[in-house]
């Protein structure tokens, strides 16, 4: 099964938390347990899979660049598309399309980046994975407007959950904002997505998601896959209506007040699998050496991916990087487990299979149409420089001994303003509510644990895995991370220093319907 009903999650979740209180090894691979969440199912034809030809989101041009850096502007408004052939759907875009239009910048390069909001409702944007002044984090409540909204309207436009919403700290800008990114960071697969408090998951869903790609001197000089054999995947769930309209079950649609129907509460997944907005796509590719950066945009849907065959010898998803970019060494795996938010950078050499082969990207944790992904046909021969170093960069680890502090933080299912929601440490998320203060430069351990499935992101500062209940870290816990794949019942040790910026931060679940529903924490860097 790929998905947990409400019933069963509600069922399982008493016995999860009590394994959980007195220690006992809980097992993250119950039937039903590969993803937290509730299936949607579409109400029109769906397109057979591999039909489609793969797209590559286009790659956005700066609207002008001098010394400050490079300078972009970004339209958020609706459009009719097709993401299912001769079906007119319609989204929120970024430029009006689906991934929104990539971004590539270099380490050590500002972007500035201006939104304008033709949405009718406010937006908040925030690079997932950026190393950013407060000011520009997209925090949740920092609202921008649409074009055209009343002086004032910001907290009457933004809902509440029992007045969590009132935030005199907020900063609220009407019409157009900047956002600005030093980008003094590693080489990296970012994302950048909605952050509107309360309205993340139906945002995102709607199609507010794009790449922020980051290199840098020392990537360049590696002999690594790059130009069109370098392809970003976004890979993301959705659901869709008899008219093609995306199906998402908001208490709201018009999304001035939160929440979704009880039975999605632990999570919405969709039937459809789209790869950069196209269901099931098929790619052609000579048979060279790819790299292939994953991303799950998913709002719940777990991810293991797999190739269908595996090339001789197994091992053909070879992992080079992770949220926080190059790994020290590449990695071998069959198969990779991609919770939302997360990003791996793999490398498939498609000359291990024959002209005319066709290789399909599976997940094994899904069932029907979400174990499709995509295909690769290996249309042709071709000349490959490329190889994969055995050094590939140089991560210094953390050392726990530098740890001032160490915090327990539990993600967990419970009742928030009398409805059930989601809590950090049993607190849900209000702007003025502080989890943890930490000192700039300063290094931290924090202890996760969990109930369900709960991909733990935390902003601002990189993190390494330390632990995984009485063992080390996983085998896709390697290097620099942003977000944590948190297992039922499950204790994970992180540590991480809080340096770059100061000022005020999130840290939250990334399973989208679980933020919004208050799995949300506040970390003050002073």
């Amino acid at each position: 099964m790929s998905r947990l009903s409400r019933r069963r999650f509600l069922g399982v979740l008493g016995s999860a938390a009590a394994a959980a209180g007195v220690g006992v090894p809980f097992v993250s691979g119950i039937a039903g347990s590969t993803s937290t969440g509730e299936q949607l199912v579409s109400r029109v034809p769906l397109p057979r899979p591999y039909t489609l030809p793969f797209t590559v989101p286009p790659v956005l041009a700066p609207a002008r660049s001098d010394a400050a850096g490079d300078h972009y502007e970004i339209v958020q408004r609706a459009a009719k598309v097709e993401l299912l052939p001769g079906v007119p759907t319609e989204i929120w875009g970024y430029n009006g399309i689906f991934p929104g239009p990539t971004i590539v910048s270099r380490s050590g390069r500002p972007a500035v980046v201006r939104h304008r909001n033709e949405l009718p409702v406010p937006v908040v944007v925030h690079l997932h994975g950026g190393r950013t002044p407060s000011s520009d984090d997209g925090y949740p409540t920092d609202l921008l407007m649409p074009v055209g909204a009343p002086a004032g309207q910001g907290d009457h436009m933004s809902g509440s959950h029992a007045g969590r919403m009132s935030d005199p700290a907020a900063s609220i800008s009407t019409g157009e904002r900047d956002y600005r990114y030093p980008l003094r960071q590693r080489s990296a697969t970012l994302w950048y997505h909605d952050h509107r408090m309360d309205f993340t998951g139906p945002s995102v869903w709607r199609g507010l998601a794009g790449f922020h790609l980051v290199g840098n001197a020392e990537e360049d000089a590696l002999p690594l896959p790059r130009d069109d054999r370098d392809l970003p995947l976004m890979i993301a769930d959705r659901a869709f209506g008899d008219d093609g309209s995306l199906l998402y079950p908001s208490l709201d649609p018009t999304l001035a007040r939160p929440g979704v129907q009880a039975a999605y509460g632990s999570g919405v997944l969709g039937d459809v699998i789209l790869v950069n907005g196209v269901p099931w796509p098929l790619a052609e590719v000579s048979a060279t050496r790819h790299r292939l950066r994953l991303l799950n945009a998913s709002n719940a849907r777990r991810y293991r991916l797999a190739l269908d065959p595996p090339p001789p010898g197994g091992g053909g998803l070879v992992q080079i990087g992770t949220d926080g970019g190059l790994l020290e060494r590449p990695v071998r795996h069959d198969a990779i487990d991609l919770a939302p938010a997360q990003r791996y950078d793999v490398v498939v050499d498609f000359g291990a299979y024959r002209v005319g082969q066709e290789v399909t990207l599976i997940n094994q944790f899904g069932t029907g149409s979400t174990e499709d992904v995509m295909r690769f046909r290996v249309a042709r021969s071709g000349r490959d420089d490329t190889r994969i170093p055995d050094r590939l960069s140089r991560i210094p680890g953390l050392r726990p001994a530098d740890a001032l502090v160490t915090r327990t933080m539990r993600f967990q299912h419970d009742d928030v303003h009398g409805m059930a929601g989601w809590t950090i440490n049993g607190q849900p998320f209000a702007p003025g509510l502080v989890h943890a203060r930490a000192r700039l430069d300063s290094v931290e351990i924090w202890r996760l644990t969990s109930d369900f499935h709960h991909p733990v992101h935390l902003h601002l500062a990189p993190f390494q895995v330390l632990s995984r209940g009485n063992s080390g870290p996983g085998p896709y816990d390697l290097g620099w991370k942003d977000t944590l794949d948190l297992r039922p019942a499950e204790q994970a040790t992180i540590i991480v220093r809080f340096d770059g910026y100061t000022g005020r931060y999130v840290f939250h679940c990334h399973n989208l319907e679980h933020e919004d529903m208050a799995m949300m924490g506040n970390l003050v860097v002073f």
